[in-house]
Parts: structure tokens; sequence; C-alpha cells
């Protein structure tokens, strides 16, 4: 999907805990248990780190020297993957078809037996590749609509539930300095992506492994989009972007597209003052849309000790399911990854987040594995120029059809 689990924070050097013992070497040294590394990305959320590294002190098999990664995070991996000084287990929001491929990620397939029904299904399909599991997901993010019910009730606007309903709902609730909707300071390319061909009823990749989106059903979708810029309806230029839901609370917007990690803020400032909606359905094969994502952690294939770190990696992502909640639920707001620790977990039984937990059930949709970066950018870029320059969809999509095909092909499929 179009975002990370949680917010990437840029910095300095990697940051290591161990998680047992104080050597920070890659030997069998002090406790005679084999010594494993486990990279995660810098989460920008307080006590995750501490977290994770009392979870590795925990596991009794390996000393487990936890890294924290700040920067580009996908970029040193990628680099270390290819040496024999890289981690044994790392996070990933993948891993790619390229990784996968290219024999760097061990098949943890296995580790699911007897529970892989039980984990959600939609986050796990993008880790899969060939009937084989190459990354366990960790915990699900969403996406979704939040909207300040007092601003929609004075303005007499009923939460809208079709994308023509959002686009005349942003219009009139635009009033002086308050705008009507905000999707982010790029007009929403950068954040919707996928979205609004899903909730056109149409896919970015086909299961059979064609461009999902060549269909006349996109261009009107999308240009629609543009409707609401043109309109000026869109907040543009807010002091935080649309991941951050201070626009919304500040009264700057009546409604905001933003991440199922800021409801614990929404719901502090506003209280009962705001409601979410999953991204509306357009046309007559149109349904809700809920793009949804989760890293995932990952054996490396040059891991001198690649069974200790499956059996590590098992214990954590599967057998632990406290540490899942508490990974999920504890520092930031997440959904495990888990579908039966999802329906317990207390904080999302009632309101906006038992709400939220039934939009990814019901209208969920992730990312392709087949989706390359390369395609994504040229769609992407192409939605750019529809929404804020009003570039005709249809020959927008044309091109970004032939280069999704190329991308298919270049995968080994036949678009």
């Amino acid at each position: 999907m179009p975002i990370s689990r949680r917010l990437l924070l840029t910095g300095g050097a990697a940051l290591a805990l161990t998680g047992c013992g104080s050597d920070t070497g890659r030997g069998d040294k002090g406790s005679g248990r084999p010594r494993l590394s486990h990279w995660y990305h810098q989460y920008g959320e307080a006590g995750t780190r501490q977290a994770v590294g009392r979870y590795a002190a925990g596991y009794g098999k390996a000393d487990v020297r936890i890294e924290w990664r700040p920067g580009n995070y996908d970029q040193q991996t990628a680099a270390a993957l290819l040496t024999d000084s890289g981690p044994d287990v790392f996070e990933v929001d993948g891993p790619t078809l390229d990784q996968i491929r290219g024999g760097q990620v061990t098949d943890l397939t296995a580790l699911l037996d007897g529970v892989k029904d039980d984990f959600h299904p939609v986050v796990l399909a993008p880790k899969t590749w060939d009937g084989r599991v190459w990354g366990i997901p960790q915990a699900v993010d969403t996406q979704l609509l939040y909207y300040r019910r007092s601003l929609l009730e004075k303005a007499g606007v009923r939460p809208p539930r079709t994308l023509d309903e959002l686009v005349d709902a942003a219009g009139r609730l635009t009033s002086g300095p308050v705008k009507g909707l905000f999707l982010g300071n790029d007009g929403g390319a950068g954040v919707l992506g996928g979205t609004p061909l899903y909730a056109a009823g149409l896919s970015l990749v086909t299961a059979d492994g064609r461009p999902g989106f060549d269909d006349p059903a996109a261009a009107r979708t999308l240009g629609k989009l543009h409707r609401l810029y043109a309109a000026k309806s869109l907040l543009l230029g807010a002091p935080a972007d649309w991941s951050d839901p201070a626009a919304l609370i500040q009264g700057l917007t009546a409604m905001q597209w933003s991440g199922l990690w800021a409801l614990p803020q929404v719901k502090k400032a506003l209280g009962d003052d705001f409601g979410v909606l999953p991204f509306p359905a357009d046309g007559p094969a149109g349904k809700p849309a809920v793009p949804v994502g989760a890293y995932a952690a990952a054996v490396s294939a040059r891991s001198a000790r690649r069974k200790e770190a499956e059996a590590y990696v098992k214990w954590l992502w599967v057998d632990r399911t406290d540490h899942q909640e508490d990974f999920a639920l504890s520092y930031g707001f997440h959904i495990p990854a888990r579908r039966s620790l999802a329906a317990k977990a207390a904080k999302l039984k009632e309101g906006a987040a038992a709400e939220i937990v039934g939009f990814t059930n019901d209208h969920g949709y992730a990312q392709p594995l087949l989706w390359t970066v390369a395609a994504r950018t040229a769609y992407q870029d192409a939605l750019s120029r529809i929404i804020k320059e009003g570039a005709d969809p249809e020959r927008e999509l044309k091109a970004v059809v032939r280069r999704t095909a190329d991308e298919l092909r270049r995968a080994g499929k036949k678009p």
C-alpha cells in the first residue's frame, strides 16, 4: 500500500539494542546461545523501541540483537541483504518480488501451519508468492476518512457514501478559511494511490496478472478528483500533512483523509464530534475502499543461522499473541494481524475503532505484490497531473496501463 506502518523519521546512524548480553558481534559468546540480528525501521511512537527490546530479551533460545535503523530503511536493508553482514531477521514493507525471486529471503510458510487462516488475508496476500509465504505480517494499518459531525450538521450535509456525494459535500462545507476536504498538501496524489480505482470496482493488478484499470470507469473516477481541486474545495498547504490529524482538529477542514493511528488523537481532541468512513464508492460497479498494509518479519537467505532465525520469528509473530497485541495497541494504534486478536482486543470493540476494523474486513485492499515501484511511480505522476492540472484522465491512464503491462511482462506475467 502507499503508506508505511508508521511515520519514518530521518536520523543518523543506526541505534542498537541488545536483547540479551552485551556482545555486538555475530559469534556465540557468553551464554553459548546463537546470536541473531533483528532490524526494525525507526518508529515514531514512544515506547516501541523499548518494547521490541523487551520481547527479544525474553526469547530464551538465542541472544537477539535489536537494531533500530533511522534514515532510508528500505535502501539500507536492500543493500545489506546482498552481503554477509546483513540482518538475520528484518522488518520489511514487503518482501518485494525481486527479493523473493532473487533468493534473498527464506520461505516461511511452515511457520503458519495451523494458523494461516487466522491472519488477515488481505495483508497476507502481498507476502505470498507461488503459494508460499515470505513474510509474517506484524500489525495492520489502514487509512480512512474522518469528518467533523458538527460541521456537517451545520451545513446540512450527510456523511458521503458515494464519490459524487463527497465532491458535493466538500464544496458545500467550504466556507471562508475552512475547506471541505483535506487529502494531503499535494491534493491527494501521493496518499490516495489506487484507492479511487478500487472504489470504482477496479484494481491495480487483476488476479491473472493484468493491469486492473484498463477500463473507462477509471478515467471517470479520477476525473472527479480534479473537480475537487478545481472547485477549491481541498485544503492545500496545511502546517502538517495528511498523516497528522491537526487540520481536522484545528478546524481547518471539515473532512480529512488520514490513518488509523490518528484515532486516539482525534478522539482525545474532539470527543464525539467526529465520524469515520471508508473511501466512498463510485459508479454502478463501485464499492467502498479501504487501503490496508502491514510490515512483515522476514528472514535473510544469507543468514548463517536461518533455522534459528525462523524459530525466533515463529515465537515472536505467531506464538506470542500477547506480544503481538501489545505491539499493535500499546504504543500506537493499529490492528493485530491475527483476526482472532483483533476480535477480542478491548480497544477495538467499540465506537470508531470497531467501525474501522469492520472497514478493513469488508472493504480492505492491499497493493499487490506485482505492483512494482516503476508502475506505482508512473501512476502517481499521472494522478498528480490529473488532479492538479486537469490532464485528460483517459490519455494519462493509457500510458500508465502500457507501463504496468511492461512491468508485468518483466515479472513473467502476460498482460
